[in-house]
C-alpha cells in the first residue's frame, strides 16, 4: 500500500462521516485558492509537484481538474502534522489557511462567520502565495518558527488582505454560531507556523489597515509560546483585534487621530524643552559682567540709545543694566551673553517711539462691548466663602525666534516649546513662594487690599471655572472682578452708583483652560531696543525732585504692545514691563530687613501721588504696578517675601494717604533679581520700590470709549 492510501485509509475516511462544516461558498474560495496558489509555488519558490491529490483520493494534473470535494473531505489536522517526511504537497496544506480568507467578492454572510477560536494563526493566511516557504521550511520546530515579537501583529492585521483594508468586520471574522472545529485544527501544526520575518514583512507592510499600527502594544508583541497557543487563548477581544465595522468600512475614519493632532499643532511644534523645577541656591552670587565702556561713552549711550544695539547701563560704577530684560540676560551668567543680544538688537529696525497709548495698541487689539457687559451681568451662583486659586503643575512658553532678513540671508523661525514645571515650595502669611523651573517667585493675595473701605463683599461662582468678586463701597461704587481658575484677572471693572463702567483690566487671553499666570511670554519677543534718553525713560525722585511726574507718567509706552495682556503676565516678564516708563522711589529708604516707611519719608510721596491724582481724573481706568526690590544681601526667598511686603506698604500708602484706589494698583516683590547697582554688599539704591503706568498692556484703549 502506497503512503497516500495509507493516509487515506487511516486519517481521511474517517472524516467523511463528520458533519458538515464549511459553507459551499468556503469550498468555492479554497478552489480558487489553490489555482492561485500552485502555479505560483512552482514559479517562483521551484517547488516541483507533478500532480495534485485531490480531496477523494485521486491523482490529477492541477485543482482544476479535481471534483469538487465537499469541506468534510479536507484533510483534518492530524493530516496537517505527519511527520516532514509524510507531508503531502503544498496544495495539500493550503485549504485551512484559505477557508479563513474568503475574497471580497463573496463575503459570507453574518451568520456564517466562524467563531474567534477557528481563526488559523496570525500568520498563515498573511505571506503572499510566491513567498510560501518550502515544505522543509513550513516544518521547522516550533521554537523557531514564531517571527520575532515585535514583527507579528494581531491576526485580524495579518488576515486582511492588501486589497481589502477596509473590508468589514464579518469577512474578516467567522460567525460565532458554526460549529467549532477540532482542537487540532485550531493549533496549527508546526509545519503551517508563521514564516520567517523576512517573509512575512511585506505582507504586514501591505495588509495591515491605517488604523492597526496604534494597536496596543501588547497586542503587537505577543511572545512565542502564545502564538502557538490554542485559537482562543492567541484571540484577544474583538474590539481590540480588529477596528470596529464602522472604521473598517469607512476610508476617512483614519483621519480622526490627525485630526487631533492638528488641534494640538501650536502647541507641539518644535523642540521641546522641559524645564523641572529646581529651586536655585539661597545665596547664589552676582554673576560678573566685564564692561570696558568709559563713564564718558556710558553717558552719551544713555542720551540716545537709538544710534546703538549695545546693552545700556546706568552711567555709574557698577551700574546695571537699564532694562530688566536686560539684566535677566545677565544674570544668566552665559559668556558672552551681551554680544548675542547686541547681533540681535542689530538685526531689527529702529522704530520711533509711539505717540500715543492707541497708537501703541494701533488697531491690533479689539474690544466687544458686549463681552465686557456679560462679564459683569452674567448669572452667577452666590459662594459662602472666598474661593482659593488652583496653582498649576506646569506652565508652557512659546519661545520663536522671529524670521529676519539681513543681507538676503534669511533666518528662519525657531519654535521651542519650554513645559516648565510649577510648585509651591513655602507659605508665609498670604504669600506663596513658587518654584517656576528654574526661578524662584512670590506672589500675594490682593483681594484684602482691595476690600480697603468696603461696605461689603461677596463672589459668584460664574461658567467655565470663573469666579466673579463684587466690593460694594460706601458710596455705592461696586468693584467687579473676574478671575479664571488660576487666580488671573480677567476683567476688573468700576461701576459707580449711576451706572458708569470703567474697565481697569481686561484680557482676553486669560480667559482659557490654560494657564497663563508665570509665563514669562516676552520671551518670544526680540531683545528691546531702547530708543529713547534715559531721562526719558527712568525718573529717580532723589535725583529730580521738582519733575513734572504727570507728564512723564502719562507718556505712552517706549514699544508697541502686541496685544492686551493679563496683569500676571505682565508681572511674570520684564521684556512686558521695559515696555513703560518707571518712577524709582528711592526717596524711601528702608532699612534692611525692614518694609516699614517712616512718615517723614512718606511725605516724599505727595508729588508721585498727586501726578497719579491726576491720570485718574482724566481716565479711572488707569493701572499703576508698584514693585519692591531688595539688595542682594540675605538669601533669594526671604528677600523676595521682604519686597513683596515693601511694594504693598506704599501701595497702602498710596491709598490711606493719599486717596489712591486699591483697584488701580497691582503690586509685586522681585527680590534681589533687579540690581541697579550690581554688588552682593548692602546697598541702598537697590533696596527701592518703582512704580510703571501699565494701563496700555492691560487693557484694550478703547475699553472706556
Amino acid at each position: 500500500m502506497t503512503l497516500r492510501s495509507k493516509l487515506f485509509a487511516t486519517v481521511a475516511l474517517p472524516v467523511l462521516s463528520a458533519a458538515i462544516v464549511v459553507e459551499p461558498v468556503a469550498a468555492r474560495a479554497v478552489s480558487q485558492a489553490q489555482e492561485a496558489v500552485a502555479p505560483s509555488a512552482r514559479g517562483e519558490q521551484g517547488i516541483l509537484v507533478a500532480q495534485v491529490t485531490c480531496g477523494d483520493g485521486s491523482e490529477a494534473e492541477s485543482a482544476d481538474a479535481c471534483p469538487q470535494a465537499p469541506a468534510e473531505q479536507q484533510a483534518p489536522a492530524e493530516e496537517q502534522q505527519a511527520p516532514a517526511d509524510e507531508q503531502p504537497p503544498v496544495e495539500e496544506q493550503q485549504p485551512p489557511a484559505e477557508e479563513q480568507q474568503a475574497p471580497a467578492a463573496e463575503p459570507a454572510p453574518q451568520e456564517q462567520q466562524a467563531p474567534a477560536e477557528e481563526q488559523a494563526p496570525a500568520a498563515e493566511p498573511q505571506a503572499p502565495a510566491e513567498e510560501q516557504p518550502p515544505a522543509e521550511e513550513q516544518q521547522a520546530p516550533a521554537d523557531e518558527q514564531p517571527a520575532p515579537a515585535e514583527e507579528q501583529a494581531p491576526a485580524e492585521e495579518q488576515q486582511a488582505p492588501a486589497e481589502e483594508p477596509q473590508a468589514p468586520a464579518e469577512e474578516q471574522q467567522a460567525p460565532a454560531d458554526e460549529p467549532q472545529a477540532p482542537a487540532e485544527e485550531q493549533q496549527a501544526p508546526a509545519d503551517e507556523q508563521p514564516a520567517p520575518a523576512e517573509e512575512q514583512a511585506p505582507a504586514e507592510e501591505q495588509q495591515a489597515p491605517a488604523e492597526e499600527p496604534q494597536a496596543p502594544a501588547e497586542d503587537q508583541q505577543a511572545p512565542a509560546e502564545q502564538q502557538q497557543a490554542p485559537a482562543e487563548e492567541q484571540q484577544v477581544p474583538t474590539e481590540e483585534q480588529q477596528a470596529p465595522a464602522p472604521d473598517a468600512t469607512q476610508g476617512e475614519a483614519p483621519a480622526a487621530p490627525d485630526q487631533s493632532s492638528a488641534d494640538q499643532a501650536p502647541e507641539q511644534q518644535g523642540e521641546q524643552a522641559v524645564i523641572p523645577a529646581v529651586e536655585p541656591p539661597e545665596e547664589a552670587p552676582v554673576p560678573e559682567i566685564v564692561d570696558t565702556r568709559t563713564e564718558e561713552e556710558k553717558l552719551q549711550i544713555a542720551e540716545d540709545p537709538s544710534k546703538t544695539a549695545e546693552t545700556v547701563v546706568l552711567p555709574v560704577d557698577n551700574g546695571a543694566a537699564v532694562l530688566d530684560s536686560d539684566k535677566d540676560a545677565d544674570n544668566s551668567g552665559g559668556e558672552g551673553v551681551r554680544e548675542q543680544r547686541m547681533q540681535l538688537r542689530s538685526e531689527e529696525p529702529v522704530a520711533p517711539p509711539p505717540e500715543s497709548d492707541a497708537a501703541a495698541q494701533a488697531e491690533a487689539i479689539q474690544v466687544e462691548q458686549q463681552t465686557l457687559e456679560a462679564n459683569i451681568k452674567e448669572e452667577g451662583t452666590r459662594l459662602d466663602a472666598a474661593p482659593t486659586f488652583q496653582v498649576p503643575q506646569t506652565v508652557i512658553n512659546n519661545v520663536t525666534n522671529v524670521t529676519n532678513v539681513t543681507n538676503n540671508t534669511v533666518t528662519q523661525n525657531n519654535v521651542s516649546n519650554q513645559v516648565t514645571e510649577v510648585r509651591v515650595i513655602d507659605q508665609v502669611d498670604d504669600r506663596m513662594i513658587i518654584n517656576v523651573g528654574d526661578q524662584i517667585v512670590v506672589r500675594g493675595d490682593e483681594r484684602e487690599r482691595i476690600r480697603y473701605d468696603a461696605q461689603d463683599s461677596y463672589y459668584e461662582e460664574l461658567s467655565r471655572g470663573r469666579v466673579r468678586e463684587t466690593v460694594v463701597r460706601e458710596n455705592g461704587t461696586r468693584i467687579v472682578t473676574v478671575y479664571n481658575r488660576y487666580g488671573d484677572i480677567i476683567q476688573r471693572s468700576r461701576v459707580t452708583e449711576d451706572g458708569d463702567e470703567y474697565v481697569l483690566f481686561y484680557a482676553p487671553e486669560a480667559d482659557t483652560d490654560r494657564p497663563h499666570v508665570y509665563v514669562d511670554v516676552g520671551r518670544s519677543l526680540p531683545p528691546m531696543r531702547l530708543t529713547v534718553p534715559l531721562d526719558d525713560y527712568i525718573v529717580t525722585v532723589s535725583d529730580e525732585p521738582d519733575r513734572n511726574y504727570y507728564d512723564f507718567l502719562a507718556q505712552p509706552p517706549v514699544e508697541r504692545v502686541e496685544r492686551v495682556y493679563s496683569i500676571e503676565e505682565v508681572k511674570s516678564s520684564a521684556r512686558l514691563r521695559d515696555k513703560v516708563r518707571r518712577i524709582d522711589l528711592d526717596t524711601i529708604t528702608f532699612a534692611s530687613g525692614s518694609a516699614e516707611v517712616p512718615l517723614a519719608q512718606a511725605k516724599t510721596l505727595r508729588k508721585v501721588a498727586e501726578a497719579m491724582e491726576k491720570v485718574l481724573a482724566k481716565d479711572p481706568g488707569e493701572v499703576f504696578l508698584i514693585e519692591g526690590h531688595t539688595d542682594a544681601v540675605g538669601s533669594d526667598r526671604s528677600n523676595l517675601v521682604l519686597s513683596d511686603q515693601r511694594a504693598e506698604t506704599v501701595a497702602n500708602l498710596l491709598t490711606e494717604v493719599y486717596g489712591i484706589p486699591p483697584e488701580n494698583m497691582s503690586v509685586q516683590g522681585y527680590g534681589e533679581r533687579y540690581l541697579k547697582i550690581r554688588t552682593q554688599a548692602a546697598e541702598q539704591q537697590n533696596r527701592r520700590v518703582t512704580i510703571r503706568r501699565v494701563t496700555p498692556l492691560v487693557r484694550p484703549v478703547a475699553a472706556n470709549r
